[in-house]
């Protein structure tokens, strides 16, 4: 059937069960937005175009689809480009849709024509350039496909505005189910007879085993050979923080327990985790003396940090069921009777630091509950991720690999749309906060029931953590010039809120917020002098801790 391309680009959409996109119109994109508003779509407008990257980001992540964000060309498209960023290096499933000026004008200067293919190539999965309206309904679709197909990631479809007008042909297409990598049999049986003779094994969960959805074989498989686990910052909530099994955190500010297991493994089955240098620290030293396992879907990343004696490439979901099938226990009572003599993660985070107090009030107030938890980035992130107990997979949104800054307003706000029985508690520090908190614009105006908490110490308490480990005090662009009113500032939006200055009236107020159906805004007070502990200094090892002075 013929209908212009902007209209078979909304049907495309709704093919792959697309409700709800986020995005900022222009000029270039305007025939888009007719046809989205003449469907069932819904459109979120967002404050920003960074807003609505970040907000599509947090939808993929929460409701485990592909999430979808629109700006026009020029400045519009090219506020894209954090979010995307974000989502590439976090592997988030997302299509990027941008206006482009007319193609009879491209190359020549038009106005806010950019070249958002040549800016985005390093931070997408893919992206593509519409040359010619015949293309566009399968490079719509196939869009989706390479989203979520193999290890996630953003993709960019660039749109002329003239291929949006233009008649098109379209006819329903079926959605291509994603191809299973098969792992290497032989691999798995090498590795599963490793396992089965380690004395001292750890499993290190990351943020691929949540993507593919793999948490309940990943559990399987430790549980049968009474494994123990340690999560990645991006893998919380694969495992329950209240299973016996799991160990806490581990990397730069890892759980000291979660660490030293990882220094004193004699075998690291790293399931879906890149190996990175937040997680690793001083690479010779991590992985010396060690059998590594590594699963993962993307070969790209085998051996690219650490080097693995079983490398396994393939279907995650597979890999682990073949793994458990060809395991056998082993008896790891006396790899047990080590790790329980260390602190638990919630004996760690450092004498006289109020700060985590905040994060551990929280827990018996979420627990048992459905809620989500975004975060900016930034000390409060790293106390979140140290304290809160994350019970289930995709509970847990944040900035992992390029720590951005202001992700965990708009993110929290598109988890809330994707997962409206939910209750998202969005987690940021004032200085994040300041970069999108305009998002509570959006958050108000279509009455999005986030419980957005601000710690407020005037000032970005990791560089000032930084400086103090690293600049012997020197401090400098650390601290605000001045205190901000964050409950004023929700006010201003319409949007309720209170300050609270101790952990108990902290865990009072986010109660009470759950219970509202419309958002709040809670403002704490915290001493700008508490640190993220335990840290692992730069050039030791992974259980290498940073001793603060107090």
């Amino acid at each position: 059937m013929q209908m212009t391309g902007a209209e078979a680009m909304v049907a495309v959409l709704k093919e792959h069960g697309v409700d709800t996109i986020f995005g900022y119109p222009g000029g270039a994109i305007l025939p888009f937005y007719d046809a989205v508003r003449a469907s069932e779509v819904r459109h979120i407008l967002t404050a920003h175009e960074q807003g609505a990257a970040h907000a599509a980001d947090g939808y993929g992540r929460a409701a485990g689809k592909v999430g979808v964000c629109v700006a026009t060309s020029g400045p519009g498209a090219t506020n894209l480009v954090t979010g995307l960023a974000t989502a590439f290096l976090d592997s988030t499933p997302l299509v990027a849709i941008t206006g482009q000026v007319a193609k009879d004008l491209i190359g020549r200067d038009a106005f806010q024509e950019v070249d958002i293919t040549g800016i985005t190539m390093p931070i997408t999965k893919h992206n593509f350039l519409v040359k010619h309206p015949d293309q566009l309904v399968g490079i719509m679709r196939l869009a989706f496909q390479l989203a979520k197909s193999g290890r996630p990631g953003p993709i960019l479809v660039d749109v002329p505005r003239d291929i949006q007008t233009a008649m098109v042909e379209y006819e329903p297409g079926k959605i291509a189910e994603p191809e299973r990598v098969l792992p290497d049999a032989a691999l798995i049986t090498a590795a599963a007879d490793a396992i089965s003779k380690a004395k001292k094994p750890v499993m290190l969960i990351g943020g691929g085993v949540i993507s593919s959805d793999g948490e309940y074989d990943a559990m399987h498989l430790c549980e049968k050979m009474r494994i123990p686990v340690v999560s990645t910052l991006m893998g919380l909530g694969a495992i329950s923080a209240y299973r016996k099994l799991f160990l806490g955190m581990t990397g730069l500010h890892g759980h000291e327990r979660a660490n030293n297991a990882i220094k004193d493994a004699d075998l690291i089955l790293a399931v879906g985790a890149r190996f990175n240098d937040r997680l690793t620290g001083e690479r010779h030293s991590y992985s010396i003396d060690k059998t590594i396992i590594h699963l993962d879907i993307d070969p790209a990343e085998l051996d690219k940090n650490i080097l693995s004696k079983f490398g396994i490439a393939g279907d995650m979901n597979l890999s682990l069921q073949l793994l458990e099938k060809e395991c056998t226990p082993n008896d790891l009572d006396e790899w047990w009777s080590i790790i329980e003599k260390w602190p638990e993660p919630h004996e760690d985070g450092g004498e006289g630091n109020e700060a985590p107090q905040f994060f551990d009030a929280l827990n018996p107030v979420i627990k048992d509950k459905d809620y989500i938890i975004t975060t900016d980035v930034g000390q409060h992130q790293m106390w979140a991720a140290q304290h809160i107990k994350i019970e289930f997979a995709r509970q847990w949104i944040t900035s992992g690999g390029l720590g951005t800054m202001g992700f965990g307003l708009p993110s929290a706000m598109g988890a809330q749309i994707a997962r409206p029985k939910s209750r998202v508690i969005s987690i940021s520090g004032d200085g994040g906060f300041k970069m999108t908190g305009s998002e509570l614009f959006t958050i108000a105006s279509y009455n999005v029931p986030v419980t957005v908490v601000v710690f407020n110490n005037s000032g970005l308490g990791m560089i000032r953590q930084l400086q103090t480990v690293f600049f012997d005090k020197r401090f400098t662009a650390c601290e605000m010039p001045g205190y901000v009113d964050f409950v004023k500032y929700a006010n201003a939006f319409g949007v309720e809120g209170e300050h609270v200055s101790t952990p108990e009236d902290f865990a009072k107020a986010v109660e009470k917020s759950l219970e509202m159906n419309k958002p709040y805004l809670i403002e704490v007070a915290i001493n700008p002098k508490n640190m993220v502990e335990p840290m692992v200094a730069a050039t030791g090892g992974i259980n290498a801790f940073v001793k603060f002075e107090k």
